[in-house]
C-alpha cells in the first residue's frame, strides 16, 4: 500500500512489522455524505472478500457508504465498486449520493459509460423528491388540525423516512424527534429511538448514539421486547464507543451482544463485523487470561466467532504467545479492515497496539534477549523465520527504542552485544520488603488488641445503655472508677 499523492489526499499505509500501520485520516461516516473533506487512505493490495457477495449482506444506505468508500480508497477494486455504487444510487432517491459517485468514477475511469452523468434521471429525480415532500409535509398539516397523535406520529415517522432516504439526514433526525410527545406505546418510543440511532450513526454523532441507547435501556417495556431489542443495543454502543476511541469497552459492548442479532441490523452491520470489531478491541485490550475467559470461552460470542475464524485464531495464537501467526494473520487481512467504513480510522491504533502487548508478552519470560530471536517474530519483511539483519538504525531496533524511551518497555538495549535487557526487580528483596511489612502490620494490630483489652480491664470502656440512647447527649458520660496506679506502665 502506497501513499496517495499529497494534492488529493494525506494518509500513508505502511506494513504491520514496521510498527507503524497506516496512517489515517479522520474518515468518518459524514465525509462519505459530503459534510467535510478529510483524507481517505490508499489500499494497493486486494482483499479476500469478494465485493458482491460482501456487499450483498447489507442493506440500506450503508451498502452505498460501503461502496463509496472502497471505490475511492482501493485502487483494485475501484472501478468496480464505483460502478456498483451508481447503481445502488439511482435505486434510491439521494441525487447528491449520484453525482458524487459519478464525479469519483470520473477520475479513475472517465473512459467509462457509467462516468458520464445521467441528467434527466437528475432532473426527473429531483422533482419527484420535491413532490414527495411537499405532500408529505402538507399531509402532516392536515394531521396537526386534527389533532389525531397516531396520525401526526406516523406523518412524522414518513416525513423522517423520506428525509433519509433523500440524504437529509439533520432532517430526518428532527421529524423522528418530533415523533416523541405523539407515542403512545413502549413499542412505538423504541422504533422511534431505534431511527434515531440509524440517522445518528450515519452523521457520526456517536454522543447522541449513546445517550439513546441508554433512553432505550430505561424504557419500561415487555421483556420480550427487551430481549429483541438488546443485541442492536450493545451492537450501536459497542460502534460508538468504537469511535470514541474506548476500545476496551468496545469490546465489552461486542462481548454481550447476543447471537440473536442476526441479520436484523445489516442497515448498520452485520454479525460479521460484531465478530471482527469486538475480536480486535479486545486483542488490543485485553490480558491474555481475559481474552481466553471472556472471549474464547465466552459461549455467546463463540457464535459470532464461528463466522469469523481468522479472528479466533489470532485470538488463540495470542493466548498461546504464538505471536508470529498472530500478527500474520492481522497483517494478512489488514487490506479488508482499511476498506472497512467504521474500522478504517482505527486499524492503526489497534494494530500498533496489539503489536506492543505481544512484544511486552514475548519478553515477561527473559531477563536477557537478543536482538536477533526477536528479530525473527518482530522484524519487518520477516519471510520464513529469516530477518533483515539487525542493527541500530533498522526499523525494528528504533521501535523498540521509541518503546523504552516513552516508558512501554522496562528494559535497556545493549548495541554491543545486541541484547535487549529487562530491568527486574530482585525477587529476593520484594519478598523481604513484602515479609517486613506484613511483620510491622501483625504488630500494630497485636499492640491495639492488648490496648482494648487493658481498657476493658479498667473499666474505661464507654457503654451506651438503651435508655440513654433515647435521652440523646445528656445521657451519656457515665462516670467510671479510676485505674488503678501503674496499670500501664
Amino acid at each position: 500500500m502506497d501513499p496517495i499523492p499529497g494534492d488529493t489526499f494525506d494518509s500513508q499505509a505502511t506494513s504491520l512489522y514496521a510498527g507503524q500501520v497506516p496512517t489515517i485520516g479522520n474518515t468518518e461516516l459524514e465525509n462519505l455524505n459530503g459534510a467535510s473533506q478529510t483524507p481517505f487512505v490508499k489500499v494497493d493490495d486486494p482483499p479476500k472478500f469478494e465485493l458482491e457477495s460482501y456487499i450483498a449482506n447489507y442493506t440500506g444506505r450503508t451498502r452505498f457508504n460501503r461502496l463509496f468508500l472502497i471505490g475511492t480508497c482501493s485502487t483494485y477494486l475501484s472501478v468496480e465498486a464505483l460502478k456498483a455504487a451508481i447503481i445502488e444510487a439511482k435505486s434510491s432517491k439521494d441525487v447528491s449520493r449520484y453525482e458524487r459517485a459519478v464525479r469519483a468514477l470520473a477520475e479513475v475511469a472517465s473512459n467509462e459509460p457509467e462516468a458520464t452523468p445521467d441528467k434527466e434521471w437528475v432532473d426527473r429525480m429531483r422533482k419527484v423528491v420535491k413532490a414527495e415532500t411537499d405532500r408529505l409535509e402538507h399531509e402532516l398539516r392536515g394531521y396537526k388540525n386534527n389533532l389525531i397523535k397516531e396520525s401526526i406520529r406516523m406523518g412524522n415517522e414518513d416525513l423522517g423516512q423520506h428525509y433519509h432516504q433523500i440524504g437529509d439526514l439533520s432532517s430526518a433526525s428532527k421529524a423522528y424527534s418530533r415523533m416523541r410527545d405523539y407515542c403512545t406505546t413502549p413499542t412505538h418510543i423504541a422504533s422511534m429511538l431505534f431511527k434515531i440511532i440509524s440517522v445518528a450513526i450515519e452523521r457520526g454523532d456517536w454522543l447522541s448514539v449513546q445517550s439513546h441507547v441508554q433512553r432505550l435501556r430505561n424504557l419500561q417495556s415487555k421483556q420480550e421486547e427487551q430481549a429483541k431489542n438488546q443485541p442492536k443495543m450493545s451492537a450501536a454502543l459497542g460502534l460508538s464507543q468504537l469511535h470514541s476511541g474506548s476500545y476496551t469497552d468496545a469490546a465489552n459492548s461486542f462481548l454481550n451482544t447476543d447471537p440473536s442479532l442476526g441479520d436484523s441490523f445489516n442497515e448498520v452491520l452485520t454479525s460479521n463485523d460484531v465478530a471482527v470489531y469486538g475480536g480486535l478491541c479486545a486483542l488490543a485490550s485485553m490480558d491474555r487470561n481475559e481474552l481466553q475467559r471472556r472471549v474464547l470461552d465466552n459461549n455467546s460470542f463463540r457464535n459470532f466467532l464461528e463466522l469469523e475464524p481468522h479472528i479466533r485464531r489470532a485470538i488463540s495464537f495470542f493466548c498461546n504467545s504464538k505471536f508470529r501467526p498472530c500478527l500474520e494473520i492481522l497483517e494478512s487481512y489488514q487490506a479488508d479492515y482499511l476498506l472497512d467504513v467504521h474500522l478504517q480510522r482505527h486499524v492503526s491504533t489497534l494494530y500498533t497496539r496489539i503489536r506492543t502487548k505481544s512484544i511486552q508478552q514475548y519478553l515477561i519470560p527473559f531477563s536477557r534477549v537478543t536482538l536477533d530471536s526477536m528479530s525473527k517474530i518482530f522484524s519487518p519483511r520477516a519471510v520464513g523465520g529469516q530477518a533483515h539483519p539487525v542493527d541500530s538504525t533498522s526499523p525494528f531496533v528504533q521501535e523498540l527504542i521509541g518503546l523504552i524511551q516513552d516508558g512501554t518497555l522496562d528494559a535497556r538495549i545493549d548495541l554491543e552485544k545486541m541484547v535487549l535487557v529487562s530491568n527486574q526487580t530482585d525477587l529476593r528483596t520484594e519478598v523481604q520488603e513484602a515479609t517486613l511489612e506484613s511483620l510491622s502490620s501483625f504488630v500494630r494490630e497485636a499492640h491495639l488488641r492488648v490496648l482494648r483489652t487493658n481498657i476493658i480491664r479498667a473499666g474505661l470502656e464507654v457503654r451506651v445503655l438503651s435508655d440513654e440512647r433515647k435521652q440523646g447527649p445528656a445521657g451519656l458520660g457515665g462516670k467510671h472508677p479510676r485505674p488503678p496506679p501503674g496499670m500501664f506502665q
